[in-house]
């Protein structure tokens, strides 16, 4: 335990709670071998003290130690930037450049925000963890490095393994090791103490006395949810520090400077995305269900009716059919009305209502080739090879179809 409070004051860490020591005894542990560590949290939460404590407490600690923020650097200068390249391995490559596993070769390299590495980087990343070995951009010449790699991430790495966002053997390799640092409102009891540290050392920074909560501001302070974490905290403390001339900050003032209590409400989980169609879909399937009902529906009104031939006889057998179709109000305000023809009519009457259909033009194929032959001729003032062209065919065809049809 005494060691323990040597190694939170060495680094400044301030708390006392459970999980953030068994977190550190973890780190202490881990540190001496080459075990590759993984440590997880919110953001905010301190995750970049926990590879500094694993590279001091090694067999490392008098080599380079370097920290990469994965998500800062653009996907197009990534591998650049952690394996090197060549010169003119592309535009602006002047010089050869050595990558960051090059420099820290027998130190720690710590690979914060790591599930924002694109998958062509994860690729790289886990031949290096394999064997360490790695190749510059633009170089085909294998290079060794030996360096211990401890990352970082605030996402749920295993739903971005199910998006493919994140490749499963690079996250178990990663993974040896796994380091989740507690949350600040898992923290209660070490609310009150951090945000008396943090107005301690404004209060030096600034030259100014120290801020002091009243009972009712630090219960409010330990009820409220903290989503960012021990960096909320600070700044809230900063804030309140440099623009509040009293001293002691009551509930009510405190309440100022805190987000709102609605944005404390429970998360929706497993709430569906804005890309995810399958409402709308869904939607149109009911829909089209639907019309089918309806006309099956139809057609069974139709056919009852041509069975029987009594209007008032279907309706009343199917209003209720009809009122599903049609709706109450429309069947009480529209009257159907049915054309009854008679089945002893003559065979001359009984096609007097359809349309004739007078064939006023040629589909015939010669016909057409024979008028489309002449506008090409007309249009190109009978130069025959300039209609051959435009038909598409050979003079000599064109010839031919000419003497066939007498044009």
């Amino acid at each position: 335990m005494e060691n323990l409070q040597a190694l939170k004051q060495r680094f400044g860490i301030i708390g006392n709670d459970f999980h953030l020591n068994r977190t550190l005894e973890k780190a202490v542990r881990v540190a001496p071998t080459d075990i590759s560590v993984l440590v997880t949290g919110e953001s905010g939460v301190g995750k970049e003290s926990i590879p500094k404590i694993i590279h001091s407490l090694s067999h490392r600690k008098h080599a380079k130690y370097i920290a990469v923020n994965c998500g800062a650097i653009p996907e197009g200068t990534i591998d650049s930037e952690l394996f090197g390249h060549e010169k003119g391995a592309f535009t602006g490559a002047t010089q050869d450049r050595k990558g960051y596993f090059e420099v820290t070769d027998g130190g720690t390299i710590f690979l914060d925000e790591v599930g924002e590495l694109p998958l062509t980087t994860q690729v790289r990343l886990l031949r290096v963890l394999e064997n360490g070995e790695f190749m510059k951009v633009g170089s085909s010449k294998v290079l060794k490095t030996n360096v211990r790699i401890v990352a970082a991430t605030n996402i749920n790495m295993q739903s971005a393994i199910e998006k493919n966002k994140f490749r499963e053997d690079l996250y178990y390799r990663l993974s040896t090791i796994e380091i989740h640092l507690p949350a600040l409102r898992a923290r209660n009891e070490d609310i009150h103490l951090l945000f008396r540290k943090f107005a301690s050392d404004f209060a030096q920074k600034y030259r100014m006395p120290s801020i002091r909560l009243d009972e009712n501001a630090v219960n409010i302070l330990l009820n409220y949810r903290f989503p960012g974490n021990i960096r909320q905290l600070k700044n809230l403390a900063e804030q309140i520090s440099v623009i509040e001339e009293e001293r002691s900050i009551s509930g009510a003032k405190l309440k100022q400077y805190l987000p709102s209590d609605k944005d404390n409400l429970p998360a929706v989980i497993g709430r569906k995305r804005d890309t995810d169609f399958s409402t709308e879909r869904d939607i149109m399937y009911k829909v089209l269900f639907d019309m089918r009902n309806d006309i099956n529906d139809l057609k069974k009104l139709t056919l009852d009716f041509i069975k029987k031939g009594n209007l008032e006889e279907v309706q009343e057998e199917h209003h209720q059919l009809i009122e599903k179709i049609y709706g109450d109000k429309e069947t009480k305000d529209h009257n159907v009305e049915v054309l009854n023809i008679s089945q002893n009519s003559s065979t001359d009457k009984a096609y007097e209502f359809i349309e004739t259909i007078e064939e006023d033009e040629s589909l015939s194929l010669q016909d057409k080739e024979i008028e489309m032959i002449q506008k090409s001729l007309e249009k190109n003032s009978n130069k025959r090879k300039l209609a051959a062209k435009e038909l598409g065919i050979s003079e000599r065809t064109l010839y031919r179809k000419i003497k066939q049809y007498n044009l």
